[in-house]
């Protein structure tokens, strides 16, 4: 309990909640529209319930949906989630040098909460890899503004699913809402490349049944994203050697 009450008085956990604020408006607009749109797919309120709370991945639970509501077979909703997340593969790497001396438990926790917004906000907050007192207290400060910003709209959209009109257009909202949180993750040249072929592939492969081009792009510009990672460290490597 002390070291709990110790975490919340940390100005470091007030600093990441306060660096989480900005962008929480726009993690709760796409909580809500998630939330209506499982309701609206066919999902019951309990396993939508469940989704939120135990996936807490809004991309995942948005790329399942169309699959869903076309009838796709189990595999196909498991492949399209799992290469949706595979981002968090590369962010666990870039997590590792901050967190990896940490206990397995505590470790297993974070992972749970780690979302796309915490790391960007951490990363420009912390850019040198290496173990700081701060960043246990700072990690946990975005994540109680975080968490709650996407769960409590979330189970908002499901409960109130069911009363909100098709003409709204919330599918489009929700697409809106998506590209402006994808467009605030796009800090460098490998992020912008991943994101156009991305878009490229989906559009050219848009034909494909089951929505299988959600599929395609996600792969696509996960090998175009490591590919253009590789090729940037050996770069990097000779300058390395000459200093």
């Amino acid at each position: 309990m002390g070291s709990s009450v110790a975490l919340w008085r940390h100005p470091a956990f007030r600093l990441g909640a306060r660096d989480m604020a900005s962008p929480a408006i726009g993690i709760a607009a796409w909580g809500l529209v998630t939330g209506v749109a499982m309701v609206k797919s066919g999902l019951t309120i309990p396993a939508a319930v469940l989704a939120s709370l135990l996936i807490f991945a809004g991309s995942a639970q948005l790329a399942a949906i169309p699959l869903l509501a076309a009838g796709a077979p189990p595999w196909v909703l498991w492949t399209a989630a799992g290469c949706v997340n595979l981002r968090f593969l590369i962010l666990s790497a870039q997590w590792r040098p901050y967190f990896g001396s940490l206990p397995r438990a505590q470790r297993l926790r974070m992972a749970y909460f780690a979302a796309d917004l915490n790391y960007v906000q951490f990363m420009q907050r912390f850019p040198q890899p290496r173990p700081h007192p701060d960043q246990v207290p700072y990690f946990w400060g975005g994540v109680a503004l975080n968490w709650p910003s996407w769960q409590l709209p979330s189970m908002a959209g499901i409960l109130l699913g069911d009363r909100v009109p098709a003409h709204w257009g919330l599918g489009f909202a929700g697409i809106l809402v998506l590209i402006g949180l994808v467009g605030s993750m796009l800090a460098d040249r490998a992020t912008w490349v991943a994101a156009a072929v991305a878009g490229v592939v989906a559009v050219a492969t848009y034909e494909l049944p089951l929505k299988l081009n959600i599929v395609v792009a996600i792969a696509a510009a996960v090998l175009v994203g490591w590919l253009m990672d590789h090729h940037t460290v050996r770069e990097a490597e000779p300058a390395d050697d000459r200093t």
